[in-house]
């Protein structure tokens, strides 16, 4: 079995830090990633970071982790809202699977409370700025243990 863990994120996250600070904080997804890595091998894991814009792009990376990833964790952003063919992809994913939201989703705009791709994982984890991808990391190897 595969050790990877297949972190995705959706459009607009290659702003963060320069993207409404407000609401996502001033960290940037580079300084994500470094620190998804970092927890990722004190846990055992090898961390696959990845962003895109592209929808058919991020359905590709879920179509490729079936092979190669015991755990996909997914910010998938705008598309959380919106996109019935990223939750066909991560239907097609069986290992455990997180959804991942920087800012509290509920307690934001109506337009921004109802993620459809809640429908196809083990867990959401919302709220907790960019410390939520190490705290979705520390969950997934709880999930991959148990298997």
């Amino acid at each position: 079995m595969s050790n990877t863990v297949l972190v995705l994120n959706g459009p607009n996250l290659n702003l963060l830090g320069q993207r409404e600070p407000a609401i996502y904080g001033t960290t940037t997804l580079a300084q994500i990633r470094d620190r998804s890595i970092a927890k990722g091998e004190v846990l055992g894991f090898q961390v696959d970071f990845r962003q895109s814009n592209f929808e058919g792009e991020l359905i590709n990376w879920l179509h490729d982790a079936r092979d190669a990833a015991c755990g996909v964790i997914f910010n998938p952003a705008g598309y959380s809202f919106t996109s019935v063919a990223l939750l066909d992809a991560l239907k097609l994913f069986d290992g455990p699977k997180i959804e991942l939201h920087i800012s509290n989703i509920h307690a934001r705009e109506s337009i921004y409370q109802h993620s459809l791709m809640s429908r196809a994982v083990t867990g959401v984890l919302c709220g907790f700025g960019a410390a939520g991808y190490e705290l979705a990391l520390e969950a997934m190897s709880g999930l991959v243990k148990r298997g």
